[in-house]
């Protein structure tokens, strides 16, 4: 019998109810589903055109050590751009960069940036996503920064934006520390430096409701405020550790404590369950630093699971992706606060992501850590608060100089055109 398949979809339930089987949800009426663009894009994205076509990038070169990997792309009469692999394993994130994202970028013409990125996705099908978007962001990034040397502009100016001064929140990446030694020392660092935001961690990563130390927790939250004062914009980082009841309580712990948001309470991959604690609580939620999968993160909006959205420019595949996830928040009224938990370049990218995004939050991650770049072992010239603010690097492109004395000392791998 050949029945067309809307005429097949009214007779689901007769059919259904034939068999003896309950009819099922919904049946009688086909759902609407409404479109939308592909890859992150909002309906009034504008593909960017920074520079002029007729460009061809010939050569992708990267270097890793320890922690960091950079690349340089450079184009066939000789210009170039530098940008950061991802940190955390970059020695796989360049074999992958070498192997499966360099051959769809060699031979193409820089100008269409995001149908470059996106034929990176696409031809990676197979490996969704993160080793293939922390090798694209080495690309993308080092292609903005050609952008900004060809235009003789800093990157965000390409946008709009200018390399001013921007307040930045000291973030604690410890857990090891009691609540009394690590509420003296953010007093330290307010005192010394300006700070008027601060970030510190409770729970365990991925910790399933389990806490550092007794009671760590329920005694940092009013410790830190009390030594801080109510002036301190405080926020909370639970790294994936809580079920939504345990994340609600705690949240509501800081909510009488006056905190400011409550960043990835849940594991971030359940996003149903992080909804449900931005739905119980009035705090802001804050998330995202994981995704990379565009899709996700359009899903993550719509499903307000966050009320400021965090991608990292090296996690989610570099600065044009990331401007797409802040266009999304855009257009669901949500504010953008980067995810910069290290010194090396993704701070800078950041800073000039929020120079020039309209729904820039108020403050970008600064960590309070042993500095990556000291000494400007990575890069030139080093980032220093000053009055709670870091000035912009000012210079064409990302504005910073990549040390050649930690590349020489790095592995290397080359991609080169053949044609």
């Amino acid at each position: 019998m050949d029945i067309p398949r809307r005429d097949f979809l009214k007779t689901t339930p007769a059919l259904a109810a034939l068999a003896g089987l309950p009819p099922a949800a919904g049946a009688a009426e086909t759902p609407r589903l409404g479109s939308y663009p592909y890859l992150g894009r909002t309906a009034d994205y504008a593909e960017f055109r920074l520079i002029e076509s007729g460009l061809t990038i010939a050569r992708v070169e990267s270097w890793t050590a320890g922690s960091y990997g950079f690349v340089r792309v450079t184009t066939r009469d000789g210009r170039e751009g530098w940008g950061q692999l991802s940190s955390f394993e970059p020695d796989i994130t360049a074999t992958v960069l070498h192997r499966q994202v360099a051959r769809q970028v060699l031979g193409s013409d820089p100008a269409a940036i995001d149908a470059l990125v996106d034929r990176v996705i696409d031809a990676n099908m197979k490996f969704p996503w993160s080793y293939v978007c922390r090798a694209l962001a080495g690309i993308d990034t080092a292609l903005w920064d050609l952008f900004g040397k060809i235009n003789n502009k800093p990157v965000c100016a390409l946008l709009g934006g200018k390399a001013d001064p921007f307040p930045v929140y000291g973030s604690s990446m410890r857990r090891d520390i009691s609540p009394a030694d690590e509420a003296a020392r953010l007093v330290r660092l307010r005192d010394q430096f300006g700070y008027r935001a601060f970030k510190v961690r409770v729970g365990v990563p991925t910790g399933h409701d389990r806490d550092a130390a007794p009671g760590r927790t329920e005694q940092l939250i009013p410790t830190v405020r009390r030594a801080l004062g109510d002036a301190i914009l405080l926020l909370v980082d639970g790294n994936s550790c809580y079920t939504p009841p345990k994340a609600i309580a705690v949240g509501r712990r800081m909510e009488d404590h006056g905190y400011f948001w409550f960043e990835e309470p849940c594991p971030y991959w359940e996003l149903e369950w992080t909804a449900e604690v931005a739905a119980a609580l009035t705090m802001h939620v804050a998330g995202g630093e994981q995704d990379n999968d565009l899709a996700q993160w359009r899903r993550m909006i719509r499903l307000n699971a966050v009320d400021i959205v965090q991608p990292d420019l090296c996690y989610v595949g570099g600065f044009t992706r990331a401007w797409r996830v802040a266009r999304l928040a855009q257009e669901a009224g949500k504010r953008v606060v980067p995810h910069s938990s290290h010194l090396a370049p993704i701070t800078v990218f950041s800073l000039h992501l929020m120079a020039a995004l309209p729904n820039a939050g108020p403050v970008v991650e600064f960590s309070i850590e042993e500095d990556a770049n000291a000494n400007e072992r990575l890069y030139a010239p080093a980032l220093h608060v000053v009055d709670g603010k870091v000035k912009i690097p000012d210079d064409p492109g990302w504005g910073i100089r990549i040390n050649t004395a930690w590349l020489e000392q790095a592995s290397y791998l080359k991609s080169e055109s053949t044609t």
